[in-house]
């Protein structure tokens, strides 16, 4: 069985290490390079999972099968208080691929943001990236016709897709 939950403060060598396999094995997926990641310091990456681990302003999700951790996802708020969360560094490990643990991870991110009291999450995805088009479009995001080039390789473009959050039932 897998389960989702936040990264943890003490956890930056497994998002390193996460983060970096991510890079590697799916490198048109993301804005980031993994030279450019690989570059970052110990320290950074301990910032990284304090940050992600607690609060409305930063999030990080494992998906965790068993003892090893299978997925990743973070949101953000662009800005203080914004109605708006931007869904970020999407990957499930191969194996686990049409499993549904994207599905979790996706909705790891909603709930947080509705928590955050967000009315929207955003993200970019690589144009022909169809598993992950299809899994946003299943999910409710739409595209919204703004495109721009893919920041790890401006050959290939991206597309912005959101999705509404909805309030949970009973105000909140």
């Amino acid at each position: 069985m897998t389960v989702v939950r936040r990264i943890r403060p003490g956890e930056a060598d497994a998002l390193r290490l996460l983060r970096l396999a991510a890079l590697a094995e799916s490198p048109s997926a993301f804005g980031a390079t993994h030279a450019g990641e690989s570059s970052l310091t110990t320290e950074d990456w301990i910032e990284r999972a304090r940050a992600g681990s607690d609060g409305p302003e930063r999030a990080t999700f494992f998906a965790v099968a068993g003892e090893d951790i299978v997925g990743l996802v973070g949101g953000y708020s662009p800005a203080s208080a914004s109605a708006v969360v931007e869904l970020v560094s999407m990957w499930t490990h191969p194996a686990v691929r049409r499993t549904g643990v994207g599905r979790l991870l996706v909705n790891a991110v909603l709930d947080w943001a509705r928590t955050c009291g967000a009315r929207e999450v955003q993200l970019w995805v690589t144009k022909g990236n169809t598993a992950a088009e299809n899994l946003y479009r299943a999910m409710g995001f739409i595209e919204t016709g703004d495109y721009q080039p893919l920041p790890s390789d401006p050959c290939q473009d991206e597309t912005r897709m959101t999705a509404a959050v909805y309030p949970a039932v009973g105000g909140r």
